[in-house]
């Protein structure tokens, strides 16, 4: 295998202060200036073990963060996943965000981070909150922007099949049986999937889709979770829960191959069923082919990251990756330069959160 490099390493002092900050004494409460709060996922446990209250949604919400992001946060609006996002969800919600307006914590703009589902319960928060505080007589939440992980706010095929066997077990097979349950962590029952209804692709791309100036930074994953058992039953490429489409921030559910036309999740730069349009202000900003839904959060290093949106502002907010594009010839090419590839270098020496805590921290 012959390797040519063919960009620019001008960032290069970047990539290795990410990996240094691996070994960081301390850590900021802030993202480039501005508190964090936090939107967590969906929880399968509140299926299986409802929440008694409002204590016991907050533990769990401590819990799902801890790995990176819980240090580096002012705030955290968490909810109850045996919950609708129009019932109990936004109402569980806006007694955190009462809390974080009277505070002023976003007096100078906030920024949110978000994991999963936390981007479709993101998108309804966004679209209301204004309403919901002015009504009260309170500051409403000034956001600079959301950073995206592992989006779910297109919804997952396995939402989907999740209701299908709920209403209807008779004749659904072992393995799409076991990929549902492996995504809820229950048999699914009529009445007892909560968000699981919101994150079906047609509920979930109508929910809370008015535009607005608030801009949604995309980080994408492709990795399999669950041993892979998931991956049939979701349209496109996926990261084992959520499918391509709806990470990206695609207009349509159509399973498609990577956030760009040009360049796939693994970083080649090569033709890709990519989306035919994306949400308004959404921007896929980096993708990994291997890393998984859970593993975007901190846990998992050694996967390439690809950047797509990059070298821009946006919302005053700066996206600058480094990047390096090379020519990497497989074992059995002889001739020629290979295949074109572009990537974040360093990148596979730290994990998803690091990176991106890192580079737009500045």
């Amino acid at each position: 295998m012959k390797t040519t490099t063919i960009g620019s390493a001008c960032k290069a002092a970047l990539a290795v202060a990410i990996t240094g900050s691996l070994f960081a004494a301390t850590a900021q409460a802030q993202l480039a200036g501005h508190n964090v709060i936090l939107v967590h996922g969906f929880q399968q446990e509140d299926l299986a073990n409802p929440p008694a209250n409002l204590q016991d949604v907050k533990s769990a919400g401590e819990d799902y963060w801890r790995t990176f992001w819980l240090s580096r946060a002012e705030a955290r609006i968490d909810w109850g996943s045996d919950g609708r996002v129009e019932g109990g969800i936004a109402q569980q919600a806006y007694e955190q965000m009462r809390q974080i307006s009277q505070q002023g914590l976003c007096n100078d703009y906030c920024i949110v981070v978000s994991h999963s589902t936390g981007d479709l319960v993101t998108r309804y928060l966004l679209e209301n909150q204004a309403r919901w505080l002015q009504s009260e007589g309170l500051q409403p939440l000034k956001i600079l922007a959301a950073l995206d992980y592992s989006g779910a706010g297109g919804g997952t095929e396995l939402a989907n099949l999740a209701l299908s066997l709920a209403y209807n077990d008779s004749w659904y097979n072992w393995p799409l049986r076991a990929a549902v349950e492996a995504f809820t962590g229950i048999e699914p029952e009529p009445g007892k999937l909560g968000v699981v209804n919101d994150l079906q692709t047609n509920a979930a791309r109508n929910l809370a889709v008015s535009p607005n100036s608030i801009p949604r930074l995309r980080f994408v994953a492709g990795g399999s979770s669950y041993g892979g058992i998931t991956k049939p039953f979701i349209a496109g490429t996926d990261d084992g829960v959520v499918p391509t489409h709806s990470a990206c921030g695609a207009t349509s559910a159509a399973g498609i191959d990577s956030c760009s036309s040009s360049i796939s999740l693994a970083g080649k730069v090569t033709s890709q069923n990519g989306p035919g349009a994306l949400y308004f202000n959404h921007y896929p900003v980096l993708m990994n082919e291997d890393v998984t839904h859970s593993g975007v959060l901190g846990s998992e290093t050694g996967n390439i990251s690809v950047p797509v949106v990059n070298n821009t502002t946006l919302n005053g907010l700066q996206v600058d990756f480094a990047s390096r594009t090379y020519n990497k010839r497989a074992w059995w090419q002889w001739w020629g330069s290979g295949d074109r590839y572009i990537e974040v270098p360093g990148s596979d020496q730290t994990d998803m959160s690091n990176l991106v805590y890192s580079t737009l921290n500045n």
